[in-house]
């Protein structure tokens, strides 16, 4: 994950409730995206998901839209960005891939809570459409897992215990679909 300290504390900018989570990649257009509309998707309206990348390819990956399109989840405004351009500065980082986990994140993120869900790249599966469908959708269930784990915590305790937080998103970063 990027490298850099816990927060004392875990609050938003309005200082309520609302938590925005970044999920971050190198590229932006597969991982993050899907981590980003599934969160979306599932958490309370009073959370919000973004993604972006350190170095963003620009594009989403169409197999990318067309699985979530197929799970019927938003893909509207689903965009490749870089992470200097986030509308807002993030309660909670939560890296993807394995190269943005070593990172340094930018100086204006300060001392987010940060945590690592590793996942595969199915942007780089090979094989028949078929063998690279499945790619796809194992990324997304391995992050559909993990954010439904996120979601079921119990939030407002953890939400102002940064140390617990992280510990359980860092063991949610661990768990594979049944």
């Amino acid at each position: 994950m990027c490298r850099g300290t816990i927060a004392a504390t875990v609050t938003h900018p309005n200082e309520s409730d609302d938590m925005n989570i970044l999920f971050l990649c190198t590229g932006n257009s597969c991982r993050s995206i899907l981590a980003e509309a599934t969160f979306n998707h599932l958490a309370p309206t009073e959370w919000e998901a973004m993604s972006a990348g350190s170095q963003p390819t620009g594009t989403v990956h169409q197999r990318s839209l067309a699985l979530l399109a197929r799970e019927g989840i938003a893909t509207d405004g689903l965009r490749s960005k870089s992470w200097e351009n986030l509308p807002l500065v993030p309660d909670v980082v939560i890296t993807v891939c394995s190269n943005a986990a070593g990172e340094t994140c930018p100086a204006y993120l300060g001392p987010v809570l940060r945590s690592h869900w590793g996942v595969d790249d199915p942007a780089h599966a090979t094989g028949t459409d078929a063998e690279t469908d499945a790619a796809f959708m194992s990324a997304y269930q391995i992050l559909r897992t993990r954010i439904d784990a996120f979601l079921a915590l119990p939030l407002d305790a953890l939400q102002h215990d940064p140390q617990k937080l992280k510990a359980e998103l860092d063991r949610i970063g661990t768990l594979m679909p049944t």
